[in-house]
């Protein structure tokens, strides 16, 4: 599957926000447009308002558009509110649960350790980043990379896991004990705009 290996911050610059919680990406003068004085350009029509939403939360779970097209339609398969369905779906990634974990600082670290066989799902290696994590499933990582997280951890001393994941610092553990809901996601993204996007 192809994988975005470009600047991060540029990604960062391009939709206005800061899509990863580092100081790289959070800095004000990084969110400026891109070009020598900051290049307003025109205003954003209906389509280019929908179209940035859309790459904001495409960005924020370094998912490329052939996915992220899948995980809107299985979103408008199920039952509820789509938007609220499609954060459901991204937020149970494998990779963003180690990151929202706060085993790693950014998403495109916890690709890296997941496509590297480091974690394991209920005991089992599991090296696809888009695997759904189910309520109930527990996640650990193998001994080799213990220090590594444990590093991460200690630099992400403020990180605040949401209330759906139960980590266990002492052994690296975070098991999945409900269901994510859209408030307990920690960016801020218009879901409607999205929805309206693919209609």
């Amino acid at each position: 599957m192809a994988n975005y290996i470009g600047p991060k911050v540029k990604l960062s610059r391009r939709v206005g926000v800061p899509i990863a919680d580092v100081p790289k990406h959070t800095a004000k003068r990084q969110l400026n447009p891109p070009g020598m004085h900051g290049y307003r350009g025109r205003r954003l029509r209906d389509y280019g308002v929908r179209l940035n939403e859309k790459q904001k939360l495409r960005y924020h779970y370094n998912v490329m558009e052939k996915q992220f097209r899948r995980a809107v339609d299985e979103a408008t398969r199920r039952k509820g509110n789509t938007g609220d369905v499609l954060l459901q779906i991204l937020e149970q990634r494998l990779d963003n649960v180690v990151r929202r974990a706060g085993f790693v600082r950014t998403i495109w670290a916890a690709r890296q350790m997941v496509v590297h066989g480091h974690v394991l799902v209920n005991g089992k290696k599991c090296d696809r980043p888009s695997s759904q994590v189910s309520s109930g499933d527990t996640i650990s990582l193998k001994d080799g990379i213990h220090v590594l997280a444990r590093d991460n951890m200690e630099s992400l001393a403020g990180h605040i896991v949401p209330e759906w994941l139960d980590v266990n610092p002492s052994e690296l553990t975070v098991k999945a004990v409900s269901t994510p809901t859209s408030d307990q996601v920690p960016f801020d993204v218009n879901t409607n705009l999205i929805v309206e996007f693919y209609r």
